[in-house]
């Protein structure tokens, strides 16, 4: 039972609880800097895409999803507050793991279309002629 003196139940004796548990809690100053650096890799790929920058389009979406992927890690830093001390490393762990399955999953899937539409599109007239 709490001591009467003590307000919504605390003792006092070993209740103060250490919250550091790795993960860095950001200031004003780290929210300021993950919202620049945002509006940064926002603005980038914009401009790049309306200003018609590149020639080719594949080479202006290649562009932008670097700049994905780098805004990606700004707001998991910034903003998730991910490290590698945060949870016991758990937490990195986690992503890494989601990661791997993501590029296995994409990879193999573009793989499957693509020799689904090689190894299944109409023959020519000339390949038809040549069949038995």
């Amino acid at each position: 039972m709490s001591a009467p003196h003590e307000p919504h139940g605390h003792t006092g004796h070993g209740d103060h609880h250490d919250h550091n548990d790795g993960a860095a809690h950001s200031s004003l100053k780290g929210y300021t800097v993950g919202f620049i650096l945002s509006v940064i890799l926002t603005a980038i790929p914009f401009y790049l895409v309306m200003g018609k920058v590149f020639d080719k389009s594949s080479t202006t979406a290649i562009v932008v999803l670097a700049f994905a992927a780098v805004q990606i890690v700004v707001h998991m830093v910034y903003f998730l507050h991910m490290n590698t001390k945060s949870e016991g490393g758990w937490s990195m762990l986690a992503l890494i793991f989601t990661v791997v399955l993501v590029v296995i999953m994409l990879s193999g899937s573009l793989w499957v279309m693509y020799h689904l539409n090689h190894n299944m599109m109409p023959m020519s007239v000339h390949e038809m002629k040549n069949m038995p």
